[in-house]
């Protein structure tokens, strides 16, 4: 385990265990958004984001930094509330 400024920077099995509730809940958010007839999206558009979100969250399935974790989740956040708004990231 590493230390940075007195604090663990990696996640350890509680810490994954804790966040993976919370991380599918954002990544099935967000998919259900994409779905929305508000976007102004056609249907291949409309699969390349989600395509493009699944690579996203499977990248981010991978980190082992609590830092990098708490960012993919602030920017799913982010992003799920434009796409709530009916506008695209």
């Amino acid at each position: 385990m590493a230390k940075a400024g007195g604090g663990l920077i990696w996640a350890t099995a509680e810490d994954l265990a804790r966040n993976r509730p919370v991380v599918l809940s954002m990544y099935r958010q967000i998919l259900r958004a994409l779905n929305s007839p508000a976007l102004p999206l056609g249907h291949a558009a409309r699969l390349a984001k989600k395509a493009e979100c699944r690579a996203i969250f499977i990248f981010g399935a991978e980190e082992r930094s609590l830092h990098n974790i708490r960012d993919l989740l602030d920017a799913a956040r982010h992003t799920l509330g434009i796409l709530n708004r009916g506008r695209l990231p």
